[in-house]
């Protein structure tokens, strides 16, 4: 004989966790966390200081200054 189908709403609670369970998927290698750029516009301390590591010398930019006699 077929089974009536019972609605899941209408279903015990311990039948809805059981279908529930059925109908999850595995994340595999994806992380389900939530992830939050950051906000450029804050100031970051970490930045500052790797652009201090990457400035050229002081002798690279030369300015030269040329005078014209008049």
């Amino acid at each position: 004989m077929k089974q009536k189908y019972v609605p899941l709403d209408k279903r015990s609670k311990q039948k809805q966790k059981e279908y529930h369970a059925t109908q999850r998927k595995n994340w595999g290698d994806i992380s389900p966390v939530t992830r939050k750029t950051t906000n450029q516009k804050v100031y970051n301390r970490k930045k500052s200081e790797q652009w201090s590591q990457h400035e050229p010398p002081f002798g690279f930019l030369t300015t030269s200054t040329t005078t014209t006699m008049s």
